[in-house]
C-alpha cells in the first residue's frame, strides 16, 4: 500500500491547459448569464432578434470562446500559477495554494496597466473595477492548474454548469418576482409628445398640438435601417452636411405595448424613419437607430421643456 504523503505527480501541461480553458469558458457563460439579467433591468433599445442572431452566430462565437480561452490561458492562468509556486517557495518555504491569488492580482495588474497605458489613461475605478474583475477571471483556473487531484474534470465540468443553471433560474425569480425590476419604456401619449426635443448637439424637433413638427439642424444620415428603407440621400455629395430642417406633420402610434410605441415624422426635405420611446417616465427619449440596429447605436432627441 502507498503512503499517503507519497508527493502526487504533477499533470501534463496539456491537461493543465486544458482544464484552465474549460474553467475559463464556464466562466464566460456565466459572465454572459449575468450580462442577459442585468442588461434586462438596465434602460436600453428594443433589440427584437438580437437573440436569434446570436444564436445564428453561435457557432463562430463557440470558436472564437475557445481560442480566447486558450491565449488567456498561456498568457495570464499559467504564469499566474507558476508565479504563485515560486512565491510560496521563496517566501513560504514551500508551494502553496495561497500564493494564487495575489499572484493572480500581480499578474492582472501588469495587464491592466499596460492596458491603461497604451490607451493613454483611464478612469481610475473603471481600471481598478477591470484588475478586480481580471483577478478574479484567473485566479480559479490558477488554483486549479497547479492541483494535482485526479479526476477533477468532471466535478469541474458539473459544478460548473450547476453554478450557471442556478445563476440563470435565481435571475428568472428575480424578474418574475419583481425583485429585479425588468425595463420598459415608459408609457406615453400624444400629449406626451408635445414640445420640444433636443439632440444636444444643436438639434431640435418641437411637436405641436394640431399634428404640426418643426426640425432644426437634425441628422438625416442615420444609415437608413428603419421600415421604409435607406433614409440617406443618394445624391448628396460626399462630406457634404447631413442635418436638415423644416417643417411638416407627426402622428403617434401607441402599438400593442410600450415597445411598439412610434412616432412618425414628415419634414420635407429631412427622409426620417420611424422615432421609438425610450428612457424613463420622468425622462422620456425619442431615438432612431445609425446604422445596424444590432449596434444599439442611437440618435437620441430628449425632452427640453419639462413637458407639454
Amino acid at each position: 500500500m502507498e503512503k499517503s504523503g507519497r508527493p502526487e505527480k504533477k499533470r501534463l501541461f496539456g491537461l493543465s491547459l486544458l482544464l484552465s480553458m474549460l474553467v475559463l469558458i464556464l466562466e464566460g457563460m456565466l459572465a454572459v448569464v449575468v450580462a442577459v439579467v442585468y442588461g434586462i433591468t438596465r434602460e436600453s433599445p428594443n433589440a427584437g432578434g438580437g437573440s436569434a442572431m446570436f444564436i445564428l452566430f453561435l457557432p463562430v462565437v463557440a470558436v472564437f470562446g475557445i481560442m480566447v480561452a486558450g491565449a488567456v490561458s498561456v498568457a495570464l492562468v499559467f504564469p499566474a500559477a507558476r508565479l504563485g509556486d515560486v512565491l510560496g517557495r521563496r517566501l513560504g518555504g514551500r508551494e502553496a495554494w495561497w500564493w494564487v491569488p495575489p499572484a493572480a492580482a500581480a499578474v492582472s495588474l501588469a495587464l491592466v496597466g499596460s492596458v491603461v497605458a497604451v490607451s493613454g489613461g483611464a478612469d481610475p475605478a473603471a481600471a481598478a473595477v477591470g484588475w478586480f474583475l481580471t483577478t478574479a477571471t484567473i485566479t480559479v483556473p490558477a488554483l486549479l492548474w497547479r492541483s494535482r487531484r485526479e479526476r477533477i474534470f468532471k466535478p469541474v465540468i458539473l459544478g460548473g454548469v450547476a453554478a450557471v443553471v442556478l445563476t440563470a433560474v435565481l435571475g428568472g425569480v428575480g424578474l418574475g418576482t419583481g425583485v429585479l425590476k425588468e425595463y420598459r419604456p415608459p408609457a406615453l401619449a400624444s400629449a406626451d409628445i408635445v414640445g420640444r426635443w433636443s439632440d444636444g448637439q444643436g438639434g431640435t424637433v418641437t411637436f405641436t398640438a394640431d399634428g404640426h413638427v418643426t426640425a432644426v439642424d437634425i441628422d438625416d444620415d442615420l444609415g437608413g435601417w428603419g421600415p421604409e428603407g435607406d433614409s440617406t440621400d443618394p445624391d448628396r455629395p460626399e462630406g457634404a452636411d447631413s442635418r436638415c430642417s423644416g417643417q411638416g406633420t407627426w402622428t403617434y402610434e401607441p402599438g400593442g405595448g410600450t415597445w411598439s410605441q412610434e412616432v412618425d415624422v414628415t419634414v420635407d426635405p429631412c427622409g426620417f424613419d420611424l422615432w421609438y420611446v425610450g428612457g424613463t417616465a420622468s425622462r422620456p427619449t425619442l431615438y432612431q437607430y445609425i446604422g445596424d440596429p444590432d449596434s444599439w447605436d442611437l440618435y437620441v432627441l430628449t425632452r427640453t421643456d419639462g413637458g407639454p
